[in-house]
């Protein structure tokens, strides 16, 4: 039994009542593209802004909390997250509309979505959100972009609720979105999004997304469980031509490899644990390192604690 078994209940007992659920104890694994990862301590499944916005008012104000969106650019640690982990999937929070020049969608609407939303609609702009893992809320996390586009370009702004339970009302630039980046407090949770996009024959957008998708076939690993992008290229740099020229493109931990396909990417072939590969991540930094004096520097997100 963890220590996350044996405090459950005394957590859940300072907890206030909502309309959404708890899940005490439960595995993240799940919730990952890269399947690995313990338990969140205390899993809240909010059932609408409201009911977010009365949980953020009432919890005790040390209380860790961590929104966890499509997990596809996370690495829980083996031993779990501790507090609350806070995952906006209902339909409240997938929910769109399409309102003149913008599309208002909630926070928890997955990326791939969009291609049906856009081709119904006939709406382009959005074509390079389709191919990217995830949902929208962490899109803006971490200024997700592909193909010369990035979410700062289409952003106009967002609803969030900060940690005293208030709902805000915030323009794109008070996000300070950078490459892969973004500079905002951590207690803001973002629940909806309004996005920028351009009257467009379904034909031209078909036909953009599915250009977008062979060339991720062809040069990127699928249908295997990866996190998308391990590092950031370094200014003016690109860190798979880093990982390659040092040898680091054949390193592998345990069930953790480097992708054969492409060398940002590292896979879990089934049998990895968190620890596996963030191992080989470290690994392949402390050898670039090595070798060039340049440090890479994660692009995905490492959260919880080691077992």
């Amino acid at each position: 039994m963890n220590w996350f078994t044996k405090r459950k209940n005394q957590l859940i007992k300072l907890l206030p009542q909502v309309k959404g659920k708890y899940l005490s104890n439960e595995l993240l694994n799940k919730y990952t593209w890269l399947g690995v990862g313990g338990p969140a301590e205390v899993m809240y499944f909010p059932d609408n802004d409201d009911d977010l916005a009365n949980f953020m008012k009432n919890i005790p104000y040390n209380l860790p909390i961590f929104v966890i969106g499509g997990g596809s650019n996370l690495l829980v640690r083996d031993g779990g997250i501790p507090g609350v982990v806070i995952k906006l999937d209902n339909k409240f929070y997938k929910r769109w509309e399409v309102k003149d020049n913008k599309l208002i969608c909630g926070a928890g609407l997955k990326n791939a979505d969009l291609k049906k939303i856009m081709l119904a609609n006939e709406i382009g702009g959005l074509e390079f959100l389709v191919s990217i893992p995830g949902c929208l809320g962490g899109a803006v996390r971490t200024n997700a972009g592909c193909f010369g586009k990035e979410l700062k370009d289409v952003l106009i702004g967002a609803t969030v609720i900060d940690r005293e339970g208030k709902m805000l009302e915030v323009v794109a630039d008070d996000f300070n979105l950078g490459y892969r980046s973004s500079f905002f407090p951590d207690e803001w949770i973002i629940t909806s999004l309004i996005l920028k996009i351009e009257r467009q024959k379904a034909e031209k957008t078909s036909q953009i997304i599915d250009e977008h998708k062979a060339y991720r076939k062809k040069s990127q690993p699928h249908n295997v469980k990866t996190a998308g992008s391990t590092f950031k290229n370094p200014e003016g740099l690109k860190a798979w031509e880093l990982i390659k020229k040092t040898g680091s493109n054949n390193f592998k931990v345990n069930g953790a490899e480097v992708s054969s396909v492409h060398c940002n990417f590292l896979v879990n072939t089934g049998t990895a644990t968190a620890k596996d590969i963030e191992d080989l991540g470290d690994k392949i930094v402390d050898t670039v390192k090595k070798e060039t004096s340049i440090v890479l520097e994660w692009e995905i997100k490492k959260v919880g604690v080691a077992k």
